[in-house]
């Protein structure tokens, strides 16, 4: 393997960092839309003037992934509140009866987001300015982003760079530090702080536009909106002002100039020290005049404890900060004081005076915080606890502060509170949650105590909570933020209550995982269908979040029944109303979605066959009216359900259930190609490249044929057509056009009076010609409404021509354009590449937009989604240049332009493309509504894909298990709810349905399983189906337990009780208990079963779990055995011990207790930290020694051992007789085994430094490699070749390649590739291709990923394409991807190695460019872009594991 591709496949999910603030948005877009809430329900609690009030947007970041969200409130519907309430998430709260988070734009970033925080633009509840985000990356980049309305997505607005060598002064002589850069952000938006370097200080100041000018903010008009800038940079060095140690820093709110208050420690001291040095950090305020560039000190305070951490600025009227350490919160500002003990580790400075305490004990180290009101902060702890602090204020001072305890819920890694009414907790460790609070008087609603879980089914939501700390509060007093304080008297009290509105899924932090076969795994499989019969089972999460994710890659549907059924050409399933009346009354609208379907038609070769959808399927082609001697084109529903149209080649019927009620000719000449449907209309596409509306009439309930004018007289031939019906409470395509306002006013005034029957909407008509252009028409006048030049090459916006093109520019463009059309042929033949098909569509949802699909002939598949984009006003002023010219043309057409609409281009990298076929194909795109409960659109074909639509999102999930699907359609009756049919290429019909268990929002689908503890590693025991796994647990203990616990036992020494106070040896510790649970996966979707446990000995951590095979010396036999090894943790004094156990597994499955019985133990010296067994024999890492030992069936008998120098093996890997180990900080070893001699040989090693995290065998054809990755975020690939000089005879590895991947890999598995489709053509070199290994590997932020080995050509092109996209794709935030995958070597000298590895993360750009900028870019590096898709797409089917 000399070369190879880096490809992620599943994207980072733990959240790091969230913030909120109204970045797509400005805070006066909220104010007409909120209707207030109607009083006039009596029951209702709540007060009636609370408004949510404008909701600004999410923003989070998962290492380098930066998404943007928009809060989507459900107003509660007095009328519908008692029927609707119960089915929403939550229930009903403060007038909202749902709340879910939208994704507005997604981005891959080339560098990991170190922090966040969002620079405010100042201004009122009426502003029309809006923010801007700050990101922090990495030694010291920082970049401002703001979100265009034109493009719909996010812009860099400045970037400022402090690395390089100009900037070398600021390190002053360090090499690495200790975190990366940290951004704050004054509140009013003056300025932003960043702390790099550990002690520099950038002062980034804003610009101060359109502030005390009133006229700025009108002159915006509603076009652009302004958001806020970064005008310059200075830097302070804190250094300066005699600061050493900078622990956190923030801005103060209430002051007139920005006034940042830093939180440092003058001199460090440690644990050890604590009794003498404590009380060692200070604050500094200073006022920061960005004009002056000076920053006098203005007040500060010391003697704060040695363990604070974090500063809160309080919000105005109070001001000041909130100091948070460990043991105890204390308040500080200009005038004012105090402080709050937390537990008896607090201590005061002098011991003199008393601190006030809390009424419970907590520690608060690793706490997130926020604000809920100017006066309550929200604190979440390291347990997940959500504790209310509260300032108990008179005027602007602070007389004390009150903790008090609130519900549980997920560890978090940021808090952000979103408006007045939201807060979203990020996490890395669980899922994030988006909750809804509401404070209200404490008289009107009794608090009940719990956990809010995201991942918690809804049964047991009411359970009482896991965390134990909360047990002392389930006697149901008020949860009152104010105590039982007596002079609270005169202060309302308040309570808060919470209601979890959605959640994110989160499958990190992955600390290991195995592959196993799923449950409905097909043994017969082969090749490419046979990877999705396995799935990876993995820890993940910490704590209470710890839960085991079972992923999959593909979707394997769960099969109901499979008919055998040659030559089908399609299938379609048609509902049938019996009511002939044409009112049908509300009831039956309202089930509307749970009608079942009627008859499933089936075209074949030369016939079609007619099935009822009943109880059974049974076949009635004899009895009803379908046209059968030939086979259909098409199927569907029209008028309201109450008709049947069936288009076949040369004609049409409308049938009402089995009877025909017209048939209907079309024409003589030529043939129907393509049909769409959207009643009342039915567009057919022949032929001849023309086209035919058949035109519906509700009230006859029949059908008439109409050739629409444009058609006729047009030379253009059409590639493609569709139709769009836009339709939803409020059709969305109508408020792109000019006069938005007036038409939907109007309608919903119409509508809304009598609650009559709701607005049908709109229907359009998307035609692609085969020149490439594409225009949308209104069915039935055919007005031209939008058009585009080349929609076939992919652009990454779509704007409506009239727009881009000035009057005087369209004779240069017309020349222009000739001119590459006729360069091109040169290069090559592109005019061949049209559209095949189209689809567009709006999934339902309140504020949904619709998307677009196009099928290009080469297997393309471009996705775009309609935004709208109110321009400024000078485009009517072209328009008028334009009317000018030709009037006759425009004038009209512009009125009705949807002149506002817009399209962008989303990236779909996870399909492989297959080549279209020359000639006529079937349609492959079916848009569902629900299935199982998802809606999107199935694309059938060779590599069939489930487009699934989520918060305006599209998720792609392959379907790998039967090969090529030739037909799709949805089935929903008595035995298969919300299902589908599919056919096979090989003449198989199924009846399925989509597995219950999984959740399809997230990268690949999911199935969360709780495990109440921390999942530490997972095996997978092949022949019994089983799950090994180490699992840990904390319980609380007594504190004289835990020290007995720590005492060598064979010294005998008593406890010293005279350092430990009496009363502190009752008190409870928290101590971790390991244990091994054996799981069983359960059938489809249910909770998995723990089938025997295996417990360990207190203050015993298992370490490893492992399925070995061992040679059993007596009986001459091979045994697979379940092995573990584990490790005595009892403190420094007593040295380190370990067992190593051996178990097997029983054949009877029915009694779970002897599943598993122990056959052997033994206690080593050091902790036992690996095991791998080597032909036959076991391998045992204990500590500094590698044992072999042979097994007799009673015992194990060391062999042979390797004194290595190692430390502490993290990992052991084994090929043939080959040993790779790595070490914690040693880097790795590679060894092997010799039989004759009995001896454990070192070949080489690498002599660098190096912490591992994981190491891994790659093998490619007949070379091996040694593949490691560490504790800063690299993987190295190394080689073991004695002959070469420069290994000094072999002693040394010697590196292939090396690469950042910017996550903690945990963890590589070995999977065999599969041949790519150019190499089964050329079977010449075979062997070598057979023979080749890809590494999958998992990390800490969620994310999968592969190293796939390329032969020398493919890299070599792929190499030189990379080079080429750095220029060529504009990066988001202005990150370099050469610098991002740079090896990071964190101040230690490090030689650089080859850069053999490509970045598919950058290659995945080169398919979202336009197609000339593919040929031209393809052109200049010598190759073509068929080549080069043709190389990216055998990469990613040659990775398709699961």
């Amino acid at each position: 393997m000399s070369y190879a591709a880096y490809k992620m496949m599943h994207w980072p999910t733990g959240i790091e960092n969230c913030a909120s603030g109204f970045v797509t948005h400005s805070r006066a877009d909220f104010s007409p839309q909120i209707p207030p809430i109607q009083t006039d329900d009596l029951e209702s609690e709540w007060p009636a003037e609370r408004q949510t009030g404008p909701l600004p947007n999410l923003i989070v970041t998962a290492a380098n992934i930066l998404e943007v969200y928009v809060v989507r409130v459900q107003e509660e519907d007095i009328r519908e509140s008692r029927v609707t309430a119960e089915t929403k998430r939550g229930g009903v709260m403060a007038g909202i009866s749902g709340a879910s988070l939208e994704l507005v734009c997604q981005y891959r970033l080339h560098g990991n987001v170190e922090t966040m925080t969002v620079l405010p633009s100042g201004g009122g509840d009426n502003s029309r300015r809006r923010d801007s985000i700050i990101l922090a990356f990495q030694d010291a980049k920082i970049s401002v982003l703001e979100f265009d309305d034109s493009i719909h997505g996010l812009c860099t607005s400045s970037m400022h760079c402090f690395e390089g060598p100009e900037w070398f002064h600021l390190k002053r002589g360090h090499e690495s530090f200790a975190r990366g850069p940290m951004v704050k952000v004054d509140p009013q938006g003056r300025c932003s702080g960043v702390l790099v370097y550990g002690l520099q200080m950038i002062i980034l100041k804003a610009s101060q536009a359109g502030y005390g000018l009133v006229g700025d903010e009108d002159a915006l008009g509603s076009g652009s909106a302004v958001s806020a800038r970064v005008e310059s940079s200075y830097i302070i060095n804190l250094r300066d002002l005699d600061m050493k140690h900078v622990k956190d820093f923030t801005f103060a709110h209430g002051y007139i100039e920005p006034v940042m208050v830093i939180l440092h420690e003058r001199e460090l001291t440690w644990a050890g020290r604590v009794s003498w040095k404590h009380h060692t950090c200070m604050i500094s305020a200073l006022s920061i005049s960005t004009t002056l560039k000076q920053h006098p000190l203005i007040w500060s305070a010391v003697n704060l404890p040695h363990d604070a951490y974090k500063l809160l600025p309080v919000p105005s009227p109070i001001g000041g900060v909130v100091v948070i350490g460990a043991n105890s919160v204390h308040y500080h500002s200009q005038s004012a004081s105090c402080a709050l003990a937390l537990n008896n580790y607090a201590v005061s400075f002098d011991n003199s005076q008393e601190m006030s305490r809390s009424s419970f004990s907590v520690e608060l180290d690793a706490a997130n915080a926020t604000w809920l009101s100017n006066d309550v902060a929200m604190l979440s702890t390291k347990t997940g606890e959500l504790l209310l602090l509260t300032l108990v204020y008179d005027g602007r001072v602070v007389h004390r502060l009150d903790l008090s305890k609130s519900r549980a819920s997920v560890l978090t890694s940021g808090i952000a509170a979103i408006g007045n009414a939201f807060f979203f907790l990020g996490s890395r460790l669980g899922d994030s949650l988006l909750v809804q609070f509401t404070s209200i008087l404490s008289s009107s609603v009794k608090e009940e105590i719990g956990d809010i879980e995201g991942d918690v089914p809804s049964a047991k939501r009411l359970r009482k909570s896991s965390s134990d700390a909360l047990q002392d509060m389930v006697n149901g007093e008020e949860l009152s933020l104010y105590g039982s304080a007596p002079n609270s008297t005169e202060i309302s009290q308040k309570t808060f209550t919470f209601s979890v509105r959605d959640s994110f899924i989160n499958v990190g932090p992955l600390k290991d995982f195995a592959y196993g076969l799923r449950i409905n795994a097909d043994p017969k499989a082969t090749g490419i269908a046979k990877q999705s019969n396995y799935e990876l089972v993995c820890c993940s999460g910490h704590g209470k979040n710890g839960a085991l994710c079972i992923l999959q890659q593909s979707i394997r549907p769960e099969m109901i029944t499979e008919v055998e059924l040659p030559g089908c050409k399609g299938i379609w399933t048609v509902y049938h109303k019996n009511t002939r009346a044409h009112n049908v009354d509300s009831t039956k609208m309202a089930a509307k979605d749970d009608e079942y379907h009627a008859y499933l038609i089936i075209s074949l070769e030369s016939r079609t066959m007619v099935l009822e959808t009943a109880d059974l399927l049974g076949e009635v082609t004899e009895s009803v009216d379908y046209y059968v001697q030939g086979c259909t084109i098409s199927a569907g529903n029209l008028f309201g359900r109450r008709r049947v149209v069936q288009v076949y080649a040369r004609g049409a019927r409308i049938l009402d259930g089995a009877f025909m009620t017209q048939d209907l000719p079309i024409s003589e000449s030529s043939s129907v190609l393509s049909v769409s449907i959207a009643d009342p209309y039915v567009l057919l596409r022949m032929s001849d490249g023309n086209i035919q509306l058949l035109v519906g009439d509700p009230s006859t309930c029949t059908v008439s044929i109409n050739i629409p004018a444009v058609f006729e007289s047009s030379t253009k031939s059409i590639s493609a057509c569709t139709l769009y019906h836009d339709k939803g409470p409020e059709p969305w395509l109508r408020k792109t056009s000019t006069d938005a306002w007036l038409s939907t006013g109007i309608d919903e005034a119409i509508d809304g009076s009598d609650g009559a029957a709701h607005d049908q909407g709109d229907i359009y008509c998307v035609v692609c010609y085969e020149s490439g252009g594409l225009d949308i028409f209104d069915v039935p006048n055919f007005n031209c409404v939008f058009s585009v030049d080349k929609f076939m090459s992919g652009k990454a916006h779509l704007v409506d021509t009239l727009i881009t093109e000035p009057s005087e520019d369209t004779q240069k463009v017309m020349s222009q354009n000739s001119e590459e059309v006729a360069g091109q042929g040169r290069k090559e033949n592109t005019h061949n590449i049209k559209v095949v098909e189209l689809a567009m569509q709006r999934w339902s949802g309140q504020h949904s937009r619709p998307f677009l699909f196009g099928i290009l002939t080469d297997g393309t598949i471009l996705c775009y989604h309609a935004y709208l984009y109110e321009g400024p006003e000078n485009t009517s002023k072209t328009e008028e240049a334009v009317s000018a010219q030709d009037s006759l043309r425009t004038s009209n057409v512009s009125a009705s332009h949807l002149r506002n609409l817009r399209f962008v281009r989303v990236p779909l990298d996870t399909y492989t493309r297959e080549e279209a076929l020359s000639g006529t194909t079937s349609p492959r795109m079916t848009v569902f509504k629900n299935v199982g409960g998802c809606q999107g659109l199935f694309l059938s074909g060779s590599r069939p894909l489930w487009f699934m639509v989520f918060r305006e999102r599209i998720r792609v999930h392959p379907q790998l298990c039967d090969g090529s699907i030739v037909a799709f359609t949805v089935l929903h009756n008595i035995n298969c709810n919300h299902g589908f049919i599919y056919v096979t290429s090989q003449g198989f019909l199924k009846i399925c349905q989509l597995p219950s268990g999984s959740s399809y929002d997230n990268y690949w689908p999911v199935q969360k399983i709780p495990l109440k503890g921390t999942p530490h590693q997972v095996t997978y025991f092949a022949e019994k189906n089983l799950y090994p796994l180490i699992v840990s647990v904390p319980v609380l203990k007594p504190l004289n337990h835990v020290l007995s616990s720590l005492v060598d036992q064979e010294a005998g020494h008593q406890i010293e009780n005279d350092s430990v106070g009496s009363d502190e040896l009752h008190r409870s510790y928290s101590v971790d208990e390991f244990e091994v649970r054996i799981l069983e996966p359960e059938k489809s979707g249910a909770p998995w079963e723990t089938r025997a446990t295996i417990p360990m000995q207190s203050a015993e951590n298992a370490l490893t779990v492992r399925v070995v095979t061992l040679f059993n010396i007596t009986t001459k036999e091979n045994e697979t055995l379940l092995a573990i090894g584990t490790a005595y943790v009892q403190g420094e004094d007593v040295a380190a011990r370990g067992r190593v156990l051996l178990f097997s597994v029983g054949k009877n499955t029915d009694n779970s207790q002897n599943l598993v019985s122990e056959i052997y133990s033994k206690e080593l010296k050091g902790a036992i930290s690996a095991l791998a067994s080597l032909q036959g024999h076991l391998l045992i890492a204990s500590g500094p020694k590698i044992i072999l030992h042979k097994w007799t069936g009673t015992e194990l008998n060391g062999v042979a051992f390797f004194d290595a120098p190692p430390l502490y093996v993290v990992s052991l890997n084994i090929v043939k007789n080959f040993i790779l180990l790595g070490d914690i900080h040693k880097s790795i070893y590679f060894l092997s085994w010799k039989e004759q001699g009995a001896q454990l040989n070192l070949l080489a090693k690498d002599f660098g430094s190096l912490d591992c995290f994981a190491t891994e065998f790659l093998i490619d054809g007949s070379t091996l490699s040694l593949i490691v990755s560490d504790d800063q975020k690299n993987i190295q690939i190394f080689y073991y070749a004695p002959k070469m000089s420069e290994s000094w005879k072999g002693q040394k590895l010697l590196s292939r390649a090396e690469f950042h991947v910017g996550a903690h890999v945990t963890k590589f598995l070995r999977l065999q590739m599969l041949p790519a489709s150019s190499d089964r053509t050329s079977a010449t070199q075979g062997s070598d291709k057979t023979n080749r290994f890809a590494l999958l590997f998992g990390t800490l932020d969620g994310s999968f990923g592969c190293i796939a080995p390329l032969d020398e050509l493919t890299f070599r092109r792929l190499q030189s394409l990379q080079k080429k996209l750095v220029d060529a794709v504009p990066h988001v935030a202005g990150l370099n991807p050469r610098s991002f995958r740079q090896f990071r070597s964190n101040g230690k000298a490090h030689r650089p190695g080859p850069d053999n590895i490509v970045d598919c993360e950058l290659l995945c750009h080169f398919e979202m460019l336009p197609f000339e900028d593919q040929h031209e870019i393809a052109q200049q590096i010598g190759t073509t872009r068929v080549q080069i898709l043709s190389n990216l797409n055998d990469l990613s089917l040659g990775t398709s594991f699961l």
